[in-house]
């Protein structure tokens, strides 16, 4: 009688090298001449300098996951977008302090071995990479069959950039005078698909094969469109402020809204007055809304009802900032100013 292999305890360790064999060709596209190169290394290496040298250079890092935006992929068995969502809900945290992606790295967690999915799921993570321009330097797939059903998967991941301490942008410049400009999102993004979820599937008992007319797309197209990324904005914002200060603060509107998220980059003595006439939300939010009947209240603080970032800037560099959105190909609108007040966000 044979003793008990690893294989039998649910984990084949063919499949997985089968599956890592798909990955570094997804990789190396992202990489950058700052990647080292290492050969079966245990880790990625990254030169900060190199195109750029900085002088009192300070690290950014986020991390985040997919959210249940997940089990929108499970139903619709398409797998190579989500992981622009992941890159995307990193990414867009670090723009928030001004900073430059440089790497990024993945977590895939799994219930057995299935090498198709796994380069599914990468190839979505590369291609978040290389619209964030950002080198995809490592990663980790783990099978844990006594931690996740057979079908279920778990994606997580970090970024890392980089900023120059004097370039900082944290929100503490932030005055009255100040100009808010949005970036319209392209839809949900990553946020809020618990909601969304119970709303189109369990309470409108529409399939993701059902039509969203709107959109003359299906529901499940609808959902999983992949989360917008904001780095050639911020890149073309951080150009102006260079010589001088014109971006003060930057929001990423993700859950929470819009009014909990700006608030959180607002110093004491100051009030965020927004105009609710400025943007006109996606049509999938009022289809939400319809579909379930959720409170207006409760779709402004759950979902980013449009707007995907915010940048609060000085008011004679706003039409730069624009020209400046424009010119990275990307769109905007203003969404308000920043006035003496009581610290918060006014939604009107």
């Amino acid at each position: 009688m044979s003793g008990l292999s690893y294989k039998d305890s649910g984990v084949d360790l063919d499949k997985y090298e089968q599956a890592m064999q798909k990955l570094p060709p997804l990789m190396k596209r992202t990489h950058s001449s700052r990647v080292m190169e290492l050969t079966g290394g245990f880790a990625g290496l990254f030169r900060l300098n190199g195109e750029t040298s900085y002088t009192d250079p300070v690290l950014v890092s986020g991390t985040d996951g997919v959210g249940t935006k997940i089990k929108v992929a499970m139903l619709t068995q398409t797998y190579n977008t989500i992981g622009i969502d992941l890159v995307a809900m990193c990414v867009n945290d670090c723009l928030c302090l001004g900073a430059e992606p440089l790497f990024f790295l993945d977590y895939l967690a799994m219930g057995q071995d299935n090498p198709p999915l796994i380069a599914d799921l990468v190839e979505g993570v590369s291609e978040g990479c290389l619209q964030a321009s950002a080198s995809l330097i490592a990663g980790e797939t783990a099978i844990m069959p006594d931690v996740y059903g057979k079908e279920d998967f778990d994606l997580a991941g970090f970024c890392v950039g980089v900023v120059e301490r004097e370039r900082l942008i944290d929100g503490s410049k932030i005055e009255a005078g100040d100009v808010l400009i949005g970036l319209p999102s392209n839809g949900f993004h990553s946020n809020g698909y618990s909601l969304v979820r119970k709303v189109v599937f369990d309470h409108a008992g529409l399939t993701v094969d059902s039509v969203f007319d709107e959109l003359g797309q299906t529901v499940g197209q609808a959902l999983l469109t992949p989360t917008k990324i904001y780095a050639a904005e911020t890149s073309a914002a951080m150009t102006l402020n260079q010589k001088s200060t014109a971006v003060t603060g930057i929001a990423h509107i993700t859950g929470g809204g819009l009014a909990e998220n700006l608030e959180r980059i607002l110093p004491a003595g100051v009030n965020a007055q927004i105009s609710r006439d400025s943007w006109t939300p996606p049509a999938c939010f009022d289809w939400v809304q319809q579909l379930g009947n959720v409170a207006p209240e409760e779709m402004d603080r759950v979902f980013n009802m449009g707007v995907g970032m915010v940048f609060a800037v000085r008011p004679d560099r706003a039409d730069q900032l624009q020209a400046a959105f424009t010119e990275a190909g990307g769109s905007s609108f203003r969404l308000g100013e920043i006035q003496a007040g009581e610290r918060g966000v006014t939604l009107s």
